[in-house]
């Protein structure tokens, strides 16, 4: 059983938790301090879902409240209307097809929507095959647009 939680308080198990799915989702990614996810928590434009299961079977390899998996979502007004983005979703290797990935996602559109957002927006890499079948079977669309990324000198990640 996957339930999806809302983060309203970082824990030390939360730290940890992040801290393990960050190295699953990005080799590159720093993971976030106590404090960095105090900030995205205490953010009104950012909200931080876990997966979480109470299948003991499922539980050993998980700390505190079993965390499978996150995703984060930010709900911005800006002159064209309010926009969502979903950012950062991982579900821990040893979790997948359990279905945390879904859960997280649909979760996050229910947020959006009553976040007053029209649409909501994510990017994935064409290698993560599962993660882009999974966005299309819940009914998100392939953009025609070009995503470009600006390097901040010295920045990593």
């Amino acid at each position: 059983m996957v339930s999806v939680e809302t983060v309203e308080a970082v824990t030390d198990d939360l730290v940890d938790a992040v801290g393990r799915l960050v190295g699953q989702l990005s080799s590159s990614a720093v993971p976030p301090s106590r404090s960095q996810l105090d900030a995205i928590v205490g953010s009104p434009a950012t909200t931080l879902l876990v997966a979480v299961t109470g299948d003991r079977s499922l539980e050993a390899p998980w700390t505190g409240d079993s965390v499978m998996g996150m995703l984060t979502l930010a709900v911005f007004a800006i002159p064209t209307g309010v926009r969502a983005w979903i950012e950062d979703v991982v579900v821990d290797a040893r979790a997948r097809g359990h279905g945390a990935g879904a859960a997280l996602t649909l979760r996050a559109i229910e947020l959006a929507a009553a976040g007053g957002a029209r649409t909501v927006e994510l990017t994935s890499r064409p290698s993560r095959e599962a993660a882009n079948r999974l966005y299309r079977r819940l009914g998100f669309e392939i953009r025609e647009t070009n995503v470009y990324r600006y390097r901040q000198p010295g920045a990593t990640g």
